[in-house]
């Protein structure tokens, strides 16, 4: 890059400045003044200047935390309106079995809705490992392996941070400060559990003991953790779905006579159906599956965690060791498995004798209704049957199992009047995952449809001359009936059909650093600061599937597994990094913070980062305050180092309607088809220029008002972008294949058949020049399909790049007063945010979409805060407030918009709003000489929350919370 000779050359006069100022320093240290130590602030490494003011930082102090009822860091981030609003921040409420699914148990903090990659986590000002399994491609920092207990405070500071710390401080940092030099000891017990009938209780216990030891102060902590699953099934207005329309054709193993096998071309409804049949759009009455009845709003989760700080002074330099281990366990689920054919397209085949589940009567009168035609069996035989329409009727689960430990060990101490500090850094978390149920081989599972498993798990051997079935090992089974229920011979066939895929993480990062801060020189009465630093890093990240949950070339891409993929990959870097930061005080009234630093990446480049803020004090009341500064984020481990992932991509018709009119029939719907992602070692860093501008006024010692705006430009963003590859491919015939991608390519898998079909000039949709358009309509004129759109097959292949760009801005406000009274005190916090632009390019347009005000994008965010303390007692009451932003009714299908239409609930243009949601905590608390005791009631009035029928789960689970009212009370026991 251009501005790597000026940066270094930048970076390397100020360390000569910097050691020349620390020897000039060291002959005339004062060995009279009283030691004291000097912290530093998360956004700046300069010890002992008071840099608080000049940027818009957050504070969690162990007070607030104490009082915020929350049993997790999770649950406590949650309630900043910084880490609010958009689709950035996730909880274990987004959890799933299938690998596009958030990690089961897992949890991200996002600031501003830029998603977590873009806010750097750290402990003690110092990184984490991410998580080893991804949240799609995005790595992460699992915040649920940090336990509460350990945490002293937290420092916010939601602003671009690149300057001080490097990478994937886009959107800001958020600083975990652990406890140290704790005197006594603690025992805390919380319980928690809703109002409702059901069990969703939250058990947390920890233990925090401090004392000398070995010269030194050692602090130590345990934590437990247990809460039970949430479930759509346990709140009345999440257990059935709010649209009927809003169904699967996939039934729970009931399954349905599939359209291609009906006379009549539509889908025959399965007469032993659990269910009251829906009709379709097409007029049929089948039976259905709707995906609440298998929706985990929040899954099993457990964790324990143990740690120490020990610090001792050795001479004049001070050892500062920290350490923490945790272990977690949690189930996910997800819905059953959709059940196709061999090849992974619809409509699997039985043979006829399936029929014979029914009564005499009921059989012919199916067979009056359908085609029963010939089919290929995986052994080799031909069979006559037809095709049908299910799910399993297991719910895909998986356990994960996490294991996560940090160790850095930190010197410090002081060379005149300038000090230092250096530390190495070990962090790792390894994660384990299993599935327990609902995974089934599709091998084992069509041999089983055709009666060719052999109990040993082995697909039986066919003789052609013969015509007999032989197995190497155990014994021939009889045909598993999908149509019989109930049976358990039946029942017994379908279990020798399961699998267990696992999958194995592991993400590590090695480090080591070196700072120094101190003065150096005299400008106006006042000391020009400095600090300097630079770091070495290390980072791996392993995340391998079992091979039966691989998707491989060899196989025809082909998962050995039902509705199970995967993510492969393996990546490494090592990066280095220097920076300098200045402090200078102009006058009384204007001080000036100067940053900038320089990172190395031995695979993606380098990068440099300034930073300039200023405060100005024109009263001794007001401050004035602003920074720039542009930072970045590294293309993810995951993002660089994916071999191939087996997930689903989303291409929306209303942002191109050239692929509208050839992929959705027209129609401005969001479709979701199954792909393979390729990572990318060409992908450029994520870029970012953040903008603050803002005052704070404290008219009165009991006063205080702020005001931010802040601004973010965010550039190079990562992912696929199908929209795109869909509108390239109309004019790029390198991108269209008939049937499967050839390996080796990228590009979009259409039905074999489609080359069948030629455009006037006789030209194939693989050939260059053909006309799309034309070949559509001789495709429908071929094969009278369903859908008057081009066929897509399966597998596309496409691959990660830099895809686009957003800008967001808003304003904060903090306002906080207090009232001396006679008996006590009240107090009044408000904060709130309020987005003035979330501005991003569609998938696969240079069209800018504005989504503030849209689905999952409310405008406001507010909490306001009332509290009253008189001697021992002390209580609050707090209301959060989350504003109206649009449905997500763009998103869903024909039928479902019908419906909406018919029922009045959309207006002219089909859309709709999502209510604004309030809620109410109240928190309730009394110290006793020895004891706290603690109770917190969450939304106290029992708010549901807002419909949402964009959402399959009736709610945006996002920004609202289904659990209803819920307590948590606690006892803390001081020794």
């Amino acid at each position: 890059m251009k501005v790597f000779n000026q940066s270094y050359l930048a970076i390397t006069i100020c360390t000569a400045l910097s050691i020349n100022n620390v020897a000039l320093a060291a002959d005339e240290t004062s060995t009279d003044k009283q030691k004291i130590e000097k912290i530093t602030v998360t956004g700046s490494q300069i010890k002992g200047v008071d840099l608080e003011g000049m940027q818009p930082l957050i504070i969690l102090d162990a007070e607030a935390i104490r009082k915020s009822g929350a049993s997790s860091v999770s649950e406590l981030m949650k309630q900043l309106g910084q880490t609010r609003g958009g689709e950035g921040s996730f909880s274990t409420s987004e959890s799933g079995a299938t690998s596009t699914s958030t990690p089961a148990g897992q949890a991200a903090a996002s600031l501003r809705g830029l998603g977590p990659s873009s806010t750097l986590t750290l402990i003690n000002g110092r990184r984490i490992a991410a998580s080893s399994f991804a949240s799609g491609t995005q790595n992460f920092v699992d915040i649920n392996t940090i336990p509460l207990a350990a945490i002293e405070k937290i420092e916010v500071l939601a602003t671009g941070a690149s300057a001080i710390y490097g990478a994937d401080a886009v959107a800001g940092v958020i600083n975990y400060i652990l406890k140290k030099d704790y005197k006594g000891a603690e025992l805390n017990t919380s319980y928690g559990n809703s109002f409702n009938a059901s069990d969703n209780g939250k058990v947390n216990i920890n233990f925090v003991v401090g004392t000398e030891i070995g010269g030194g102060n050692l602090t130590a902590f345990v934590d437990y953790f247990d809460r039970s699953a949430f479930s759509a099934q346990d709140r009345a207005f999440t257990k059935d779905p709010l649209l009927e329309s809003a169904y699967s054709y996939l039934p729970k193993n009931t399954p349905n006579i599939y359209y291609y096998s009906a006379r009549t071309g539509n889908e025959i409804g399965n007469p032993n159906c659990k269910t009251d049949f829906v009709t379709t759009e097409y007029g049929e009455e089948i039976c259905a599956y709707y995906r609440n009845e298998d929706d985990m709003l929040n899954s099993e989760l457990s964790s324990s965690s143990a740690g120490f700080v020990f610090t001792k002074d050795i001479g004049d330099i001070t050892w500062n060791t920290d350490f923490f281990y945790s272990h977690s366990n949690s189930v996910a689920i997800s819905s059953p498995a959709p059940i196709n054919q061999l090849d992974d397209s619809d409509g699997p085949w039985v043979d006829e004798t399936a029929l014979n589940a029914f009564s005499d009567e009921v059989r012919d009168d199916l067979l009056d209704q359908m085609y029963i035609d010939p089919f290929d069996t995986i052994a080799g035989r031909e069979l006559w049957g037809f095709q049908f329409d299910a799910r399993f009727a297991s719910p895909r689960t998986v356990e994960v199992t996490t294991d996560a430990i940090r160790f850095v060990s930190e010197l410090s101490g002081s060379l005149g009047e300038w000090d230092w500090d250096s530390a190495v850094t070990l962090s790792k978390s390894e994660s384990e995952q299993q599935a327990i149920a609902g995974i089934y081989n599709r091998y084992k599972y069509h041999a089983a449809l055709a009666g060719e498993l052999c109990s040993s798990g082995e697909i039986a051997n066919y003789d052609g001359t013969s015509g007999n079935l032989a197995c190497n090992s155990g014994e021939l089974l009889a045909m598993y009936n999908p149509f019989l229920e109930g049976n358990t011979a039946n029942n017994a066939i379908l279990e020798q059909t399961q699998e267990v895929p696992t999958r194995d993480g592991e993400s590590t990062v090695y480090g080591w650093d070196a700072r120094i801060s101190g003065e150096l020189f005299e400008l106006n009465d006042e000391f020009v600061s400095a600090a300097f630093g630079m770091d070495v890093r290390k980072e791996s990240i392993t995340d391998t599937p079992s091979l039966n949950s691989q998707a491989r070339a060899e196989n025809g891409y082909l998962v050995d597994v039902f509705g199970f993929g995967s993510s492969l990959s393996e990546a490494e870097r090592l990066q280095w990094g220097a920076f300098s930061e200045f402090y200078v005080p102009l006058n009384d009234q204007l001080e000036l913070q100067l940053a900038g630093r320089y990172d190395n990446y031995d695979d993606f480049g380098d990068s440099f980062n300034p930073k300039v803020g200023i405060s100005y004090r024109p009263l001794e009341e007001l401050i004035l305050r602003a920074s720039w500064s542009t930072s970045f984020r590294a293309p993810s481990l995951t993002q660089a180092g994916v071999k191939l992932r087996t997930t689903t991509a989303t291409y929306d018709c209303g942002a191109n309607q050239s692929v509208a009119d050839l992929y959705c029939e027209g129609f401005g719907d969001q479709r979701s088809p199954n792909v393979l992602e390729l990572g990318n070692a060409n992908l450029q860093a994520e870029e970012s220029e953040a903008l603050s501008l803002g005052f704070a006024f404290s008219p009165t010692v009991d006063t205080t008002l702020t005001v931010d705006y802040w601004s973010f430009e965010h550039e190079k963003l990562v992912d696929t972008d199908m929209t795109r590859v869909l509108s390239d491919a109309i004019s790029d015939a390198s991108l269209r294949h008939c049937g499967l991608v050839p390996n080796g390519q990228v590009g979009i898998s259409y039905e074999e058949d489609l080359c069948l079909v030629t455009d006037s000039s006789g030209l194939t949709i693989e050939d260059s020049g053909a006309n799309l358009g034309e070949i559509l309509n001789e495709w429908v004129a071929f094969d009278s399909p369903r859908y008057a759109e081009l066929p897509l097959y399966r597998d596309h292949i496409i691959q990660l790049e830099n895809t686009g760009k957003q800008t967001v801005s808003g304003i904060d406000l903090a306002f906080v007063h207090y009232i001396s009274l006679t008996d006590g005190e009240i107090s009044l916090n408000i904060d709130a945010t309020h987005y003035i632009e979330f501005d991003r390019n569609k998938a696969g347009s240079e069209e800018i979409e504005q989504l503030i005000g849209t689905w999952r994008y409310p405008q406001d965010i507010a909490s306001a805060k009332v509290a009253w303390s008189t001697g021992a007692f002390y209580s609050s009451v707090t209301l959060n407030y989350t504003s109206s932003y649009s449905d997500d009714t763009d998103g869903l299908n024909g039928r479902q918009i019908a419906e909406l239409s018919d029922l009045g609930l959309i207006n002219e243009e089909n859309q709709r709003d999502v209510e604004a949601w309030t809620t109410v905590r109240l928190n309730l608390g009394y110290d006793f000489e020895n004891m706290n005791v603690n109770l917190t009631i969450n939304n106290m009035f029992d708010e549901n929350p807002p419909v949402a029928y964009g959402s399959s789960r009736g709610f945006d689970s996002i920004n609202h919370d289904a659990l209803g009212a819920n307590y948590r009370a606690s006892l803390t026991y001081f020794f």
